[in-house]
Formats: C-alpha cells, sequence, structure tokens
C-alpha cells in the first residue's frame, strides 16, 4: 500500500514510517523543508513538500495515496484555537479527497483531550464519543467520512507516548523538575496518567491502516494509568531532587502550560483495541522505561 504520512518526520511519526517500510508499504511523507525530506529519503521514504496550512499538497498527497495516517499537529498552546483550526481544516481536506474511493485515513487524536477527567470509579473506553471537547471536531469529522466512502478511524494517543527521544510531556516535567529543584505533583498525585511507549503505537497506527473498519476508535495505551506521584517519584530518584505536593491553585505556576493537565486523572482502556485488531503492547512501561535512565542523560 502506498501510505501518505503527515508528521512524518516527528517522534511517532518516525516509528510509524518505520512500522509501515518494514510491513512491506511504500511510504510518502510530508516535508515542510529539505531537511525533513532528507531524513525520510534516509528512512526509506518518499518526501511530499508541503505543510498543514498548504491544502493543495494535503489533497494532491492524499488523492495519489492507497491510505492516509495523519499525525501532523501544531502544538503552539499560544494559540492552541489556530491549532484545532488547521487541523480541521487538514481533516476535512484530506477526507475529502478520499471521499467515495474505500481507502483508508487513521486520524490522531487524544485520552486526555477526549475522555477529559473520568468519573471516579470508571476507566475511558473506545465507546465514549468525543463529544463538543478540545479536538470533538476533528474525531467527529474524521468518522463522519465513514459514511462517504471513506474507511476512516481515529486512534486516541496517551498524553505519555514515551521512549528514546521523546521531547513531550515527561520530558517536560523532567525539565521543570530541574528547573525547580523539585519533582511535584497536585494534591496527593493519585489522580493517574495512561501511557504508550511510541514502538507499541506505531504498530497500532499500521494495524488500523491494514484493518480498521470504518468509524472506528482506538485506543494507544499501554499503561491504563500510573499515579503522577509515582511519575514524580521517578524522576526524584533519577535527578535527586525531593518530591513535593502542591496545591491545585499553584499548579499553573509551577508547571507552565501543563498545570492544568498536571491534576486530570484520565484512566483509560484499550481492551476493545486490543480485540478488535489484536494488538499487544509489548515495549516497557512507562516507568520500566524511566528507569533505565535515557531520560535524564541529558
Amino acid at each position: 500500500m502506498r501510505v501518505f504520512v503527515t508528521g512524518a518526520t516527528g517522534f511517532i511519526g518516525s516509528a510509524v514510517i518505520k512500522e509501515l517500510i518494514s510491513a512491506g508499504h511504500q511510504v510518502v511523507g510530508l516535508a515542510r523543508s529539505d531537511k525533513a525530506a532528507a531524513e525520510l529519503a534516509a528512512a526509506g521514504a518518499e518526501a511530499h513538500h508541503g505543510s498543514l496550512d498548504d491544502l493543495d499538497s494535503l489533497r494532491s498527497g492524499a488523492a495519489s495515496a492507497d491510505g492516509v495516517i495523519h499525525l501532523a499537529f501544531k502544538h503552539d498552546f499560544s494559540d492552541y484555537e489556530g491549532a484545532l483550526a488547521a487541523d480541521l481544516r487538514a481533516v476535512e481536506t484530506i477526507g475529502a479527497a478520499l471521499e467515495g474511493s474505500g481507502k483508508p485515513f487513521v486520524n490522531t487524536s487524544g485520552t486526555l483531550m477526549m475522555l477529559g477527567v473520568t468519573p471516579p470509579g470508571t476507566t475511558g473506553t473506545e465507546e465514549i464519543v468525543a463529544g463538543q471537547r478540545a479536538r470533538g471536531a476533528s474525531e467527529n469529522t474524521t468518522l463522519a467520512f465513514a459514511k462517504r466512502g471513506v474507511r476512516s478511524s481515529v486512534v486516541r494517543l496517551s498524553p505519555s507516548v514515551h521512549g528514546e527521544g521523546d521531547h513531550g510531556f515527561v520530558s517536560y516535567l523532567i525539565g521543570v523538575a530541574r528547573t525547580k529543584g523539585a519533582a511535584a505533583y497536585v494534591g496527593d498525585g493519585s489522580n493517574r496518567w495512561p501511557a504508550v511507549h511510541r514502538l507499541d503505537a506505531a504498530r497500532l497506527f499500521r494495524l488500523a491502516l491494514e484493518q480498521a473498519p470504518a468509524g472506528s476508535i482506538f485506543h494507544g495505551v499501554g499503561d491504563e494509568g500510573i499515579p503522577f506521584r509515582d511519575i514524580a517519584g521517578v524522576i526524584s530518584r533519577h535527578l535527586g531532587v525531593p518530591v513535593v505536593s502542591i496545591p491545585r491553585e499553584d499548579a499553573d505556576a509551577h508547571f507552565g502550560f501543563l498545570g492544568a493537565f498536571a491534576s486530570a486523572d484520565n484512566p483509560t482502556s484499550s481492551a476493545l483495541t486490543q480485540q478488535r485488531l489484536e494488538w499487544q503492547p509489548k515495549e516497557p512501561g512507562l516507568i520500566e522505561d524511566l528507569e533505565q535512565g535515557h531520560y535524564f542523560k541529558n
């Protein structure tokens, strides 16, 4: 299958490309620069020059492919509404280019953004619809293309997609702990974050591309919910800084943009995903990955 991948040179995208090529697929990656094009060539993929804002490039890339995996997103929390709007335009453009073809279109979302804080005693599942949450419009638009002849699906990723080279939330938490001289959690730190290793996530995207029925939602979740204080505890040991509890009203000042999420309780199941796609997470969990020490080398 000739697969068009946006976000192809990112932390997750680069793993997805390797997974696809290893499975015998031909990959065409969206490249915003010559540097990105060179990285794609080195990985064995073809470059398609363009960007999320270049809708013509997205349209032509999708139309010439046998399937699309959409990973790119503008992670600009200073203009998050603008990032959401750009993503929605990209999804609408890609879906329209595939309309009536029966080709697969796998979009990316997140458990934290879509499920939010779950009611006490419950765990988020794939059956919970997005509603009006942050990336809900992108999810709902993707799934609606199932009625327009597109084999569309959504993969909701855990807030921590971890592994060597990660520059996401956990890496950010480590940076905050270094700067502040303490590894913090909010309140009693019992709130839980799900997590998934980037290689397990890459395999999930491939399986969704190859097998997902139209209108499906999947969860990229290996660890269903790790107490935030446990994450802080590992960071504390490796950095040699104390673990501290901070009140919710101080979270924004301590964690910056991550303050709103640091107290979120987001336990999430991937049981249906594992059953429907025969996907089994097999890489190290987040705590084991942190204990290996590579997050703390720089």
